[in-house]
């Protein structure tokens, strides 16, 4: 039995979000099919982006990152992140008729066509490239290359224990973009940024695979959470443990101050309460643990922001004076 009400809800999605209360009911199974009604897909792609655009600020002694570019990084986010899982219920429509948690979604339980599923991925994409053009070249080629990732992710369930790698290696791509944006170039400290993204991506991506381990054992779907079994806790804290020694190693690569740091410190006091709160048999509690990454990425991004707003350089006038707000 598909587990959608007459509405069409999907399954996992939060009760009363806005797509099933406000969009018409054309709408809805194209929102649904981008995951608009579950807006932490693309907060956690947007993170990386916005990350590295602080980083960039930060390290050129800037006191914020372009408005422009980070507006920019939220309209692709979410274009992308629609784009991307359009693409993946494409690809995995079978066994998502196979899995309680999904086969309520649009294409299983019939709320849209493949056909239909298509052409909305297009659309999607058209207004991904759209965003994307309005950076400079460099950074437009860095673009294009994520999607090699993009189009493998989906098959990666198939063939390895590691898709949750593949994830990361898809989703903090943005670690890279923000850099890439502000310079035309890139250099160590995006690249190890893009190291803890991938790292943290693992921990928090097998968090949320812990609610689907019964059905993909049934199925033969692959995941760490599956991998690492009774080990799993373990494994949590060595990811995020990386991931955070990582982006304090990007963090002291790129000049970041007092402030940065310590939104990392407080960042980590974060990634150890869900190693600690996490309960792998329980699915409520492992999609409430997931979900809390968007504070965990919006708390690092305020560190950031504050160290490059208290410690930007002034601006220099003609006489050799401050400008004001410099």
């Amino acid at each position: 039995m598909t587990e959608f009400t007459e509405s069409g809800r999907v399954a996992d999605a939060p009760p009363g979000n806005w797509v099933d209360r406000h969009l018409p009911s054309r709408l809805r199974p194209f929102a649904r099919l981008s995951r608009l009604d579950r807006p932490i897909g693309w907060w956690l792609l947007l993170l990386p982006c916005w990350w590295s655009s602080a980083l960039a600020a930060d390290a050129a002694g800037a006191a914020y990152p372009s408005p422009w570019h980070m507006l920019l990084f939220l309209i692709g986010a979410v274009a992308m992140r629609g784009a991307g899982c359009t693409y993946n219920d494409i690809v995995d429509r079978d066994i998502d008729a196979r899995v309680a948690r999904t086969r309520s979604r649009p294409l299983p339980s019939g709320q849209v066509t493949v056909r239909q599923a298509r052409v909305w991925l297009v659309v999607q994409a058209l207004i991904g490239l759209a965003v994307l053009l309005q950076f400079n070249r460099f950074a437009v080629a860095v673009g294009v290359a994520s999607l090699v990732l993009v189009a493998i992710y989906p098959f990666m369930k198939r063939f390895t224990d590691w898709p949750q790698l593949f994830l990361g290696l898809a989703f903090s791509w943005g670690a890279l973009m923000g850099w890439a944006a502000a310079y035309g170039s890139l250099d160590w400290p995006p690249l190890v940024l893009y190291a803890g993204g991938i790292l943290w991506t693992i921990g928090y991506d097998t968090i949320y695979a812990l609610q689907d381990k019964e059905d993909d054992a049934l199925i033969g779907v692959r995941s760490t959470a599956r991998l690492f079994g009774v080990q799993t806790k373990p494994a949590l804290a060595i990811f995020f443990g990386g991931a955070t020694a990582a982006l304090a190693l990007a963090f002291g690569l790129a000049g970041v101050g007092l402030f940065g740091f310590a939104g990392l410190a407080l960042g980590a006091l974060h990634l150890a309460w869900q190693v600690a709160t996490v309960e792998p048999g329980n699915t409520a509690n492992a999609l409430a643990r997931f979900r809390s990454n968007r504070d965990y990425g919006l708390i690092l991004l305020a560190g950031l922001l504050i160290d490059a707003w208290l410690t930007a350089e002034p601006l220099v006038g003609p006489g050799g004076g401050p400008i004001a707000g410099g």
